[in-house]
């Protein structure tokens, strides 16, 4: 049967892990892309092709690659027709994990067994929708259920954070933002000029030296950590270290302001700068810094001018990680201002490099330096294995502060279920071969770790 209980575990020891152990924890969601406004807002969607095919790239890659006219994923199509079209992709994608996600979905929200074809298209469309309409199945109700204890949204850096706070009175988990100061690194960007005038504003700063925007990150930190965030986010996609003086550093900046031309130096060396400089903030503050490396965005350009960014068509990169990102670590250690910090790849090629480079820097805390989860093309059954596996043979798994959802969608959450019984697989298979004790009270403790305790202690929400 499909997605029977004990779908992964394929032993007795992953069974008993998964059931008695993982299965109840609660989540930390510690990265996604939930709008708090709509969390606060607290509204019922208006069917199941709202909230499952609105804003998911995810999906929308699988459906052009079943040759789905555009109309029929971001256009204005019927709901139904859009729903049926990714009916249809859904008979096709047996072995990606959107088939997994998309069936436990049904089953853990709506209690719909059947497996979703153009033929079940219909009674499935009806049943959700019919549920979707109850006070039971409202944004903050979806996470509710979910067993949630704690979510962090990503929040550029000059947003007034009035739906955080507005958030405050909510009883059953916490929102809190996540810095993501991805606008004002980004000093290649189009409108850098303007979005420095935007930041200053936020932060009662006058921004035309590279200190001003500095103070105003600062001041900006300050805020947030008063409404509770305790990590930062950064989509660096790529990291070129570059060293330069403050007069160096003005320069670029006024030619930015200016709207002039920077060199490729001039743009690695103020982008080192300010991530130093955060860096040095996040420490103080004691918060935890993840950088997600080596997504190459936005490479259809013909698209990317009718739908805009995160629309589907962005890919892995293959550029060098190791050395720029040792320099940058480096740099900070000199200055002990290396913060708790977790590196995700999106190609896993990077894996053994990231694992051993932040070995050069755990100290102090437990598990310092993480390698991230498994990330976007590689939330599969196999690159969560390879992560898992990787971590596990350059430092400490147990010390693993787990899964994240990195998503858009309030239907998410089966995802840590998915994770959590890939996880038991694998103990359980190392079981198997003699590698680890056959102790469930040992490794159940290691499992409620990763699933829940350690991100609990290790973020400090």
């Amino acid at each position: 049967m499909l997605l029977n209980d004990d779908f992964l575990l394929g032993t007795d020891m992953a069974k008993k892990l998964y059931h008695n152990h993982a299965k109840n924890m609660p989540i930390i969601d510690f990265h996604c892309h939930l709008n708090p406004q709509e969390i606060y807002e607290d509204l019922n969607f208006a069917s199941i092709t709202e909230v499952w095919l609105k804003g998911d790239h995810y999906k929308w890659r699988l459906m052009r690659a079943n040759g789905v006219p555009e109309n029929l994923i971001t256009g204005d199509a019927d709901d139904f027709d859009k729903f049926y079209a990714w009916a249809g992709t859904v008979e096709k994608a047996l072995g990606n994990p959107l088939y997994v996600w998309t069936h436990l979905e049904l089953k853990r929200f709506f209690n719909i067994d059947l497996v979703l074809s153009r033929e079940t298209a219909r009674e499935v469309y009806d049943r959700a929708n019919a549920l979707l309409a109850t006070g039971a199945f409202s944004r903050r109700s979806l996470i509710r259920s979910s067993n949630v204890t704690a979510i962090c949204t990503t929040d550029d850096p000059a947003d007034d954070l009035h739906w955080h706070e507005l958030l405050k009175t909510e009883k059953a988990f916490t929102v809190v933002p996540a810095f993501r100061p991805d606008k004002a690194m980004n000093i290649h960007a189009a409108g850098y000029a303007d979005y420095l005038v935007t930041l200053g504003a936020s932060a009662g700063v006058k921004i035309g030296a590279f200190a001003d925007i500095v103070a105003a990150l600062t001041a900006r930190v300050d805020f947030f950590h008063s409404m509770g965030a305790r990590l930062s986010d950064h989509a660096l996609d790529i990291v070129v270290y570059a060293e330069a003086t403050e007069a160096e550093l003005d320069t670029v900046v006024a030619t930015a302001i200016a709207g002039g031309t920077l060199s490729t130096l001039q743009n690695a060396q103020y982008r080192t700068a300010i991530l130093q400089a955060l860096m040095r903030m996040y420490t103080v503050k004691n918060w935890t810094m993840q950088l997600h490396l080596h997504a190459l965005r936005n490479t259809n350009t013909r698209m990317l001018d009718i739908l805009g960014p995160d629309t589907g068509y962005d890919g892995m990169n293959d550029r060098p990680v190791a050395e720029s990102l040792a320099a940058l670590f480096d740099s900070m250690e000199l200055e002990n201002n290396v913060p708790r910090t977790m590196l995700y790849s999106l190609n896993p090629n990077d894996y053994l490099p990231l694992a051993t480079l932040m070995g050069s820097y755990q100290k102090d805390t437990v598990q310092k330096m993480q390698l991230g989860s498994a990330w976007w093309h590689n939330d599969t059954r196999s690159g969560m294995r390879l992560q898992l596996q990787t971590f596990a043979d350059e430092s400490l798994l147990s010390n693993f502060v787990g899964m994240l959802t990195d998503s858009r969608s309030f239907l998410s959450y089966p995802r840590h279920e998915y994770f959590r019984r890939i996880l038991c697989e694998l103990i359980g298979e190392w079981v198997e071969l003699g590698e680890v004790p056959d102790d469930e009270a040992i490794l159940g403790q290691m499992v409620e770790d990763i699933c829940f305790n350690n991100a609990n202690n290790y973020f400090g929400l």
